[in-house]
């Protein structure tokens, strides 16, 4: 209950009825800009994958996926995915797609582990997307193109939802400020990761934190990332090392940055090597998925993902992902944001 955050005199737009519309607008038209401005075609995706293929994403590394025994099949495992970073990377060269073209997916997840708050719960929904780059792309340049096209796709779908309800009026600002994780370290050196987030990303309203998962200058990574998806440790043009990073907002309801989606680079070969080598985890060449990165039958790839929970709880001015997904939260987190006036779905 401490990492709950009730904000003063909160009252919502939008009731439940005009709620559950505007999701159901919000997510037709914004995936339908985001697929527009990548080129994307929608897939069908997989909830969960057999355990030990190296397919699921291990996030930071230290939560455990859902596992249950299929009884049919002598009582292999299978995993609830994490996310679909792995699966889409071989989806993509099983399909056959080309550069510059893409797929994605709604991904469904479960995360046990998960401190549940505000933005944080049990289920977890996003855009999974991924695209077919070339050698020639997998440069900073490009990543930043890409990050300002789903911006563009944001804010145009943050208009379209104010023309259906005027109470939402529209509040990002029109350009994404770029910053490495070093250089916000720099800037205040003093404050936690998340309090560098906080000073940033008010300042300028939408940030792209570039270089997550390697470590700074300090000894301490940003934050976590799997060694495996993405690229944190090529160097890049502006003389720092990393071709990933987080789109980031100001969400002034909560009084904090907020996080909307993570993507980057994808992992070649000798990224991959050496990542997995700086986490002493080399035991994954073993994976299918390793295997057939290593052997180089899996197209070069730029993709990410998407929060849909996240991206409608700040465009509908919610205090609470509750308010958007139906999940399990505990008893006294929904009587504290009942009193509140926050209705959990």
């Amino acid at each position: 209950m401490s990492r709950l955050y009730i904000p003063n005199h909160y009252r919502s737009v939008l009731d439940l009825q005009q709620t559950e519309l505007a999701i159901k607008y919000f997510k037709d038209y914004f995936q339908r800009a985001l697929s527009s401005e990548l080129h994307l075609r929608r897939v069908t995706a997989p909830l969960f994958v057999l355990q030990g293929t190296g397919l699921n994403d291990n996030l930071n590394g230290v939560e455990q996926p859902v596992t249950f025994a299929i009884k049919d099949m002598g009582g292999v495992k299978a995993e609830v995915v994490h996310s679909l970073a792995k699966w889409k990377r071989m989806t993509l060269g099983d399909y056959g797609f080309e550069p510059g073209f893409g797929l994605y997916t709604d991904m469904n997840a479960i995360r046990a582990d998960e401190e549940l708050d505000n933005l944080h719960s049990l289920y977890v929904d996003q855009w999974d997307w991924e695209m077919v780059i070339t050698r020639e792309q997998r440069t900073l340049s490009f990543l930043k193109k890409v990050v300002c096209r789903i911006y563009a796709a944001i804010r145009r779908s943050e208009y379209a939802l104010y023309e259906m309800y005027p109470a939402l009026q529209p509040r990002l600002p029109e350009q994404i400020h770029f910053i490495h994780s070093e250089e916000l370290l720099q800037l205040y050196p003093n404050l936690s990761p998340k309090q560098r987030e906080n000073e940033i990303v008010k300042k300028y309203g939408a940030v792209f934190i570039i270089g997550i998962g390697g470590k700074l200058s300090n000894g301490e990574k940003h934050d976590g990332r799997s060694p495996d998806y993405d690229d944190w440790t090529t160097d890049n043009e502006d003389g720092y090392k990393g071709l990933n990073g987080d789109i980031m907002v100001w969400n002034p309801i909560l009084e904090q940055a907020f996080e909307l989606s993570s993507m980057g680079v994808r992992v070649d070969k000798d990224a991959l090597l050496r990542q997995l080598k700086l986490e002493n985890a080399e035991d994954r060449l073993q994976l299918e998925f390793h295997k057939r990165l290593v052997e180089g039958s899996l197209p070069l790839t730029l993709g990410g993902g998407i929060g849909q929970s996240r991206l409608c709880m700040l465009m509908l001015r919610k205090a609470h992902v509750g308010e958007i997904q139906a999940s399990i939260w505990p008893a006294d987190m929904r009587q504290k944001c009942a009193e509140a006036g926050i209705q959990l779905l």
